[in-house]
C-alpha cells in the first residue's frame, strides 16, 4: 500500500500560501515549465544539474536530510523513503507550515482520483470515506491549481468525496477546466446522483459538453425502501432515479453501481432484471465487491456475506443484463469466487496504491487477470479462496 500522505523530514524556504501549496516534481535533467515545478533529487549528483537548469526549489527523496544537497536552492523539502514511488509528472498539495504532504496525482498511474470534499448527504452503511461536516471548500481551489499542472497525455482520472456535488456550481467550474485544459482525458465523477434531480444541475452538466465524461451512481436495490436503508437517506432512491433519467434525457454518460454485500448481494437478481428493464440505457452497470473499510467496518455484524455465498446469484444477474444488451462489469472480486461463466466480465479494478495479492495466489494462472484484494481497512477473505490452475 502506498503511502499517499505523510510528513516533510525538513521543510525550508517554503512560505504558507492559502491552504496549500500545489507542487509539480520534474526531472532535475529538464527545466522547469511552471512556477510550480520542483526537481526531484534522488542523489546528491542532482543537484547540480537542477541548479543547471534554472530550478530554484527542490524535494530530496531519501531518509537522509537535506544536507547539501539543497544549499543550492531557494525552496527545499526533504521526504523520507515511504515516498520513493514519486517520479517525474507527479503533482503533490504541501502545507509547510505543518510540514504535510499529500500526493495529488501520479502520472504514471492509471487510477488517480481527487477527492472533491469529504462533506456527503448520505451516511452510507458501508462508506469508505466516512463524511465529515467540514468547510473544506478550500480543495476545489486546489485542484483547480493542480489540473493545468496534469500531463496532457493522461487517459483518464476520477473525482470522489463525499458528494462532489453539493457545492455543484464550483465543481461545475472543475470539470469545464478539465474540458479545456485535458480535452482527450476521461473523466469519472463518483456521485450518489441526488442532485441531478434539479433541473438546474443537469442542465449545467450538460452544457460543459465534454467530450468523454462520465458519472458513477449507486443504485443498492429494485426497492426504494432498500436503496434508502443503505444510504441512510429518506427519498433517496426517487431522486437518484429521477437524477439519471434527467442526465440521460440530456444525452450525458452514465454508469450504474451496485455493491454488494448482506443487504444488496440476495436481492442481485431482482435488481438486475429491475436494471434491466428500467434502465437498460445506461451506459454500464459494475457490480462491485465491498470494500471493507469505513463504515463497513463497523457495521461487519450486518454487511459480511462470503461471496461464495451469492456467487451463483451474481452469475444470474450477469446473464440478466448481458442479455438485455447492458455493458455490465464485476468490480472488486477476485476470480475464484466467480462463476467461471463471468470471468470475461470481472475487471482488474482495486486502485493500484491499495492492491495486493495473498499466499494463496502466489501459483494461480488467473493473477494475472485478476483484481485480487483490497489492502485497506481489515480485509476479510472468502472460504473459497484457492488458486486457480490450469492443469
Amino acid at each position: 500500500m502506498l503511502a499517499l500522505n505523510g510528513s516533510a523530514s525538513e521543510v525550508r524556504g517554503f512560505v504558507p500560501q492559502g491552504r496549500s501549496i500545489v507542487l509539480r516534481l520534474r526531472d532535475p535533467n529538464e527545466m522547469p515549465a511552471d512556477s510550480a515545478d520542483v526537481a526531484l533529487l534522488r542523489c546528491t549528483g542532482d543537484s547540480a544539474k537542477a541548479r543547471a537548469n534554472g530550478f530554484s526549489a527542490a524535494l530530496l527523496l531519501g531518509d537522509g536530510n537535506l544536507s547539501e544537497a539543497g544549499l543550492n536552492f531557494e525552496k527545499t523539502l526533504s521526504l523520507p523513503g515511504k515516498f520513493d514511488y514519486l517520479a517525474d509528472g507527479d503533482i503533490l498539495g504541501f502545507r509547510p507550515e505543518k510540514k504535510q504532504v499529500r500526493t495529488l496525482f501520479r502520472r504514471t498511474s492509471l487510477h488517480n482520483s481527487f477527492l472533491v470534499t469529504e462533506r456527503c448527504n448520505h451516511y452510507c452503511l458501508m462508506c469508505s470515506q466516512p463524511p465529515r461536516n467540514i468547510d473544506d471548500g478550500w480543495i476545489l481551489d486546489e485542484i483547480r491549481t493542480a489540473l493545468p499542472l496534469i500531463d496532457k497525455t493522461t487517459p483518464s482520472f476520477g473525482f470522489t468525496g463525499g458528494e462532489p456535488l453539493l457545492d455543484w456550481q464550483g465543481f461545475i467550474a472543475v470539470l469545464a477546466d478539465c474540458r479545456d485544459l485535458l480535452p482527450q482525458t476521461a473523466i469519472h465523477v463518483l456521485s450518489n446522483g441526488r442532485a441531478f434531480a434539479s433541473t438546474p444541475v443537469t442542465a449545467a452538466w450538460a452544457a460543459i459538453r465534454h467530450p468523454n465524461l462520465t458519472v458513477g451512481i449507486p443504485i443498492y436495490s429494485a426497492v426504494d425502501s432498500v436503496h434508502d436503508y443503505v444510504v441512510q437517506a429518506l427519498g433517496a432512491f426517487d431522486e437518484t432515479v429521477l437524477g439519471v433519467l434527467k442526465l440521460k434525457d440530456r444525452g450525458q454518460r452514465v454508469e450504474i453501481r451496485v455493491v454488494l454485500h448482506a443487504i444488496t448481494a440476495p436481492r442481485i437478481v431482482e435488481t438486475a432484471n429491475w436494471l434491466a428493464r428500467n434502465l437498460p440505457f445506461a451506459d454500464h452497470i459494475a457490480i462491485m465487491g465491498l470494500e471493507n473499510t469505513g463504515f463497513a467496518i463497523a457495521n461487519d455484524d450486518i454487511l459480511w456475506i462470503d461471496p461464495a455465498d451469492y456467487r451463483d446469484d451474481l452469475a444470474s444477474a450477469v446473464d440478466i443484463l448481458a442479455a438485455a444488451g447492458v455493458n455490465v462489469s464485476i468490480y472488486n472480486l477476485p476470480r475464484c469466487v466467480l462463476a467461471k461463466s463471468v470471468w470475461p466480465f470481472a475487471m482488474q479494478s482495486i486502485s493500484d496504491w491499495k492492491n495486493s495479492y495473498i499466499d494463496a495466489c502466489k501459483n494461480c494462472d488467473e493473477r494475472p487477470r485478476c483484481s485480487g484484494f483490497f489492502t485497506t481497512g481489515r480485509p476479510r477473505y472468502s472460504r473459497a479462496i484457492a488458486p486457480i490452475l490450469s492443469a
